[in-house]
């Protein structure tokens, strides 16, 4: 459907779904001539082209009808119309007086015209156009401009310009002056409404539908919407552009019914109510397909489409109508005809439509008439079946209209035995089958053209038996067992064995080598190794020949450890016990003879067993109280159940149970103390843990009195983490004796006080220096410091050891190293010094107070550094039972202290411990076995300590005597120790 402007000389329309078919035209029902070119109608390729367009003769409802060897269809209508618009006439227009604050209406008028139209008003002049809004306001229906109040600012002309949405052409009318009358202004009055939408309006499935309301009035009314069946409006409408217009985007069904626009002012307020109802163009959900059915036969079409108003339907055969007859009828869209003729060959189409369109669906019917013909479905050739089985041979030859069917069998004229049958479809039934039944039988079919037949022939084979007897097997987990399946059978077949578990197909490589056929080639047993509880069940086997297929089934019982028990509940839940009940889980074939309970905390290791009444909980037995708690502690609890298998899986963990608080009953660990500063009292222990506080708010109470006193000073540490308590007062003397205990409480109450230890009050730091402290380089990286001893606890200024503070010149004191002795000891060694540096070294006396004052500074210069070139060049040679080892002399550079000889350390293997010997030469001579392999290093020394190492070298086992290896050469890469201060 469409329209044209006059404009436009020429118009192609193409026929969906054209291609090797002849087309015809219609225009209103009358066949056009159609040329192929060159006149004002022409075809090209099935496209009518018309040249020189007259709205006129052109005008009007177009159809094509296309047709090629299998019939004939039409399209459907298209309808061809012309838009055109047409100017205003030229007279002038009077002008329009109203008063101030009254309402008007100018009109438009828009001139002849077809297709539709878009208005809108100019002010004055071009290109000042009229903005809507609330008080003004252009309806695209009648093209008019409403004003609901006129102010002094819309005195002009005014002009209505009309747009075709077609050809796009535009005119302008001749302009209408607005002037205010002088005789007063308008009062107020209320809205009266202009603009109104009609009282029934047709909306479209899917289209937008626009309802027009505009009213005048002083003041200037508010417009609003609603419908009167109260139902809100969908999310899809614009309510904040809703005023003069009301837009219902997407129309469907339950977008219709009774639309109200109210007109309101401050004087009062006027309605209009209009219908709006939905219709649909009629949509096919249900189509025919082509169809090839034989002659005789009967046809049914089913044709449905949706729409409103409901469609009705049509049928056409070959572009023409389709009346109905004796064996033609239209039922509700449905087509049946019965007893198909070769004169019912051709294209039909279904037709449903209302009065808004309609849509077509087109399909062919080919009646077949043909003679018997066993071509493409030959009787099979052979058939197998068993003795006593039932067998059915297809006869289905092609042929329309379906004829006669009879069989015969070789050397027999016909078949007619009590156990063989003809059915109505002409397959031929044989039932419980002897090796008589064997032979080769015909199929003869005839209709009225023809005769054809088919054959084949029929074996009896002997049945299969399986020989094993269904039983039930009883195995514990772990074992293996094996399901036996054992068969006799005709031996001209081929056995297939297949396991079915629980009626699940058994895949053997994916079970995770629990299954394994073991069967020979007329048995299919299968093992099932390492029996899990997961295999008991049902099993079945499962025998299949060509002929014929059998099961047996069996039962596996598989006993167990028992299952998980379930439903954990605790009750009475005390200081130190709990109530426990269970329901007992799967006793998998096996009575349960025992359970075990088990508890955890958050202080625990995992699951611990526990302690209950009865000791010992039997299997039948599902409550036991567990006793020796910790006070105030979280417990989860688990039930394990056992029997003569084994022990099960335990249940899951029952809900948390926090038992009762108590005041507490475990004292601190290790109270011990002393050290701290002047005058102060340090005493320590070990924190209680959380599990044996016994309640919330728990703490120590620290309670001392010097020797010999009796009463007792007593401080509270409420932080059960504290493990430490200082007593600070001037009047302690130092490293006086104290009787200590510490004690425990909690909100409940106070527990006991641990055991009395002795602790010693801080003590003061030595007072004395050390005297005679000298300083002795060893090597390079050693210094020995000597000094003389204090007198041990002098004036309870006790010694615990001497501090050495040690530094280059190059730095400061305070980054000196320290090194620390034990006891009364008068010398160290000072070790991991640089080579050549020149050191400053002190001594103290310290204990646990501190140091004392340092004795005199003194100082030393280490050693020059040891030669840092290994060993080169070292050869060896073996000789009876003598290893002969020579190397260069190593020369010390300048920095160095001088080579004053040579290290040798030799070991049979890397792990064993190593021999040294020493020597001032450069070389020397080892008796050692030479069978036996042995590893050599060579280091020099003088008095800067050791030097570089040669490699490890490798002397190879030699077997036998008087074997001589000479001139093994191996060279040495130099590397170099260096040392660093601690």
């Amino acid at each position: 459907n469409g329209s044209r402007s006059t404009g436009d000389t020429s118009l192609s329309i193409r026929p969906a779904g054209y291609g090797g078919c002849h087309c015809l035209w219609k225009l209103n029902g009358t066949v056009l001539s159609v040329k192929s070119s060159g006149s004002h109608y022409s075809l090209s390729g099935g496209n009518l082209r018309i040249s020189r367009l007259n709205k006129d003769h052109d005008a009007g409802t177009y159809q094509c009808l296309a047709s090629n060897s299998f019939g004939t269809i039409v399209s459907r209508e298209a309808s061809l119309t012309f838009a055109y618009l047409e100017n205003f006439k030229t007279h002038k227009r009077g002008s329009v007086s109203v008063r101030e604050g009254q309402g008007v209406v100018l009109l438009c008028g828009p001139p002849p015209h077809s297709g539709d139209l878009m208005f809108s008003w100019i002010f004055n002049e071009y290109p000042s156009f009229v903005k809507q809004d609330h008080r003004r306001f252009v309806s695209q229906e009648t093209g008019n401009l409403y004003i609901a109040k006129v102010e002094l600012s819309d005195v002009g002309n005014y002009t209505c310009v009309v747009t075709n949405t077609v050809t796009k052409t535009r005119v302008q009318g001749p302009p209408t002056p607005l002037v205010l009358r002088s005789d007063g202004v308008m009062g107020e009055y209320e809205p009266k409404i202009e603009v109104q939408f009609p009282e029934l309006v047709h909306g479209a499935k899917g289209s937008t539908v626009k309802l027009e309301c505009f009213a005048l009035g002083n003041p200037v009314p508010s417009i609003s919407w609603r419908r009167v069946d109260g139902v809100p409006f969908a999310r899809k409408v614009d309510t904040r552009k809703v005023s003069g217009v009301l837009d219902l985007p997407y129309f469907q069904q339950e977008d219709a019914g009774t639309y109200e626009c109210v007109a309101e002012n401050s004087r009062g307020l006027n309605t209009v109510k209009g219908k709006l109802s939905f219709y649909a163009q009629p949509h096919l959900i249900e189509k025919p397909q082509d169809v090839q059915k034989s002659i005789d036969d009967s046809l049914v079409w089913e044709c449905k489409a949706t729409g409103k108003p409901k469609p009705s339907y049509r049928w056409m055969k070959n572009g023409e109508n389709l009346e109905p007859t004796e064996r033609v009828q239209v039922a509700n869209g449905a087509l049946s005809i019965s007893r198909l003729t070769l004169a019912d060959v051709g294209m039909y189409q279904c037709v449903a439509g209302n009065k808004h369109g309609e849509v077509y669906s087109n399909a062919e019917l080919r009646v077949i008439a043909v003679a018997p013909d066993f071509g493409s479905t030959p009787v099979r050739s052979q058939t197998l079946v068993k003795e006593g089985g039932d067998v059915l041979i297809e006869c289905k030859p092609k042929m329309s209209p379906w004829g006669i069917i009879s069989w015969k069998k070789t050397a027999e004229k016909n078949v007619s035995f009590l156990r063989v049958s003809i059915l109505e479809n002409g397959n031929l039934r044989i039932w419980n089958a002897t090796k008589v039944d064997a032979g080769v039988y015909t199929c003869l079919a005839t209709n009225q053209f023809g005769v054809a037949s088919s054959f084949g022939s029929v074996t009896v084979k002997e049945p299969t038996v399986i020989v094993t007897q269904p039983s039930t097997m009883d195995v514990t987990v772990g074992e293996s067992v094996i399901l036996p399946c054992q068969v006799t059978y005709d031996p001209s077949l081929e056995l297939k064995f297949t396991w079915f578990f629980n009626e699940q197909l058994i895949h053997f490589a994916n079970h995770g080598g629990y299954f394994e056929k073991v069967g020979g080639h007329s048995a299919g047993d299968i093992m099932i190794r390492n029996v899990q509880l997961k295999h008991a069940g049902k099993y079945t086997c499962a025998v299949q020949t060509k002929v014929d297929s059998i099961s047996i089934a069996a039962d596996l019982v598989v006993r167990g450890p028992p299952g998980p028990p379930n439903g954990i509940h605790v009750s009475e839940v005390s200081e130190t016990t709990v109530s426990l009940s269970w329901r007992p889980g799967s006793d998998n074939h096996s009575p349960i003879t025992a359970y075990t309970i088990q508890a955890r905390t958050p202080f625990s290791l995992g699951w611990q067993a526990v302690t209950t009444v009865p000791e010992s909980v039997g299997g039948r037995q599902l409550t036991a109280t567990v006793t020796e708690l910790n006070p105030w502690v979280e417990y989860e609890f688990r039930v394990l159940g056992s029997n003569a298998v084994g022990t099960g899986e335990p249940s899951k963990p029952s809900k948390q149970a926090r038992t009762k608080e108590t005041s507490p009953r475990v004292t601190p660990a290790n109270v011990s103390g002393g050290g701290g500063s002047r005058s102060e009292l340090v005493i320590t222990w070990e924190p209680v843990p959380e599990e044996l506080q016994n309640g919330p708010g728990f703490g120590y109470v620290v309670a001392f009195r010097p020797h010999g006193a009796t009463g007792w000073m007593q401080a509270a540490v409420p932080s059960p983490e504290a493990s430490r308590y200082v007593f600070k007062n001037e009047s302690i003397q130092p490293f006086s004796p104290f009787h200590v205990k510490v004690g425990v409480y909690n909100n409940v109450g106070e527990g006991p006080f641990g055991p009395v230890s002795t602790i010693y009050s801080a003590e003061d730091e030595p007072g004395r220096a050390p005297t005679r402290v000298r300083a002795k380089s060893l090597s390079a990286s050693q210094v020995e410091v000597s000094w003389k001893a204090l007198p041990w606890n002098v004036s309870k200024r006790r010694l615990l050891g001497y501090e050495l503070r040690y530094w280059p010149r190059s730095e400061k004191e305070e980054s000196a190293s320290v090194q620390r002795t034990v006891g009364n000891q008068t010398s160290s060694v000072l070790r991991g010094l640089r080579g050549s540096t020149y050191y400053y070294i002190t001594v103290r006396a310290y204990n646990t107070a501190g140091t004392g004052p340092p004795g005199g500074t003194v100082n030393v210069t280490t050693k020059k550094p040891p030669p840092s070139q290994p060993p080169a060049k070292v050869m060896w040679n073996t000789s009876n039972s003598k290893i002969i080892v020579n190397w260069e002399q190593v020369k010390a550079l300048e920095n160095e202290s001088e080579v004053t000889g040579y290290k040798v350390l030799y070991k049979r293997n890397r792990h064993s411990p190593a021999n040294v010997m020493e020597t001032n030469t450069t070389s020397v001579e080892l008796s050692l076995p030479t069978d036996e392999e042995y590893i050599i290093q060579i280091k020099p020394f003088g008095e800067g300590g050791e030097g570089s190492s040669s490699r490890q070298i490798t002397i190879p086992r030699i077997a036998g005597q008087n074997k001589i290896k000479l001139n093994r050469i191996f060279y040495i890469i130099p590397y170099c120790f260096v040392s660093k201060p601690h």
